[in-house]
């Protein structure tokens, strides 16, 4: 898993690309808690994320979490087919805003 952390307009963008699994989700975590404390809204690009398991979806739910305590937004943007199916099993489709593009959730 390979992941970017950019600016874009009053947000921070993070984006993932590979898999997001028990071996690389303590990256993904540290990554997402990081865009958070920016005190920024947060952007989670999904668009090359071939796989993502329960674990990341942990650590997403947590930045979900943390976020919202700080009275942030954080908002997935360009899931791909794989971690949409994911997310779905889980229903969290319900719980995070999804966004088509990230030009869309900027």
């Amino acid at each position: 898993m390979k992941h970017e952390v950019k600016e874009a307009g009053a947000s921070v963008v993070v984006a993932f690309e590979g898999d997001i699994d028990l071996q690389t989700s303590p990256a993904a975590r540290e990554a997402l808690l990081e865009a958070v404390g920016m005190g920024k809204p947060v952007v989670v690009d999904l668009a090359a994320v071939s796989y993502i398991d329960s674990s990341g979806v942990a650590s997403l739910v947590e930045a979900l979490q943390t976020a919202k305590k700080g009275g942030q937004d954080l908002t997935l943007a360009a899931v791909s087919d794989g971690a949409m199916r994911v997310l779905k099993l889980a229903r969290l489709d319900a719980v995070f805003t999804i966004h088509d593009s990230v030009d869309d959730a900027v």
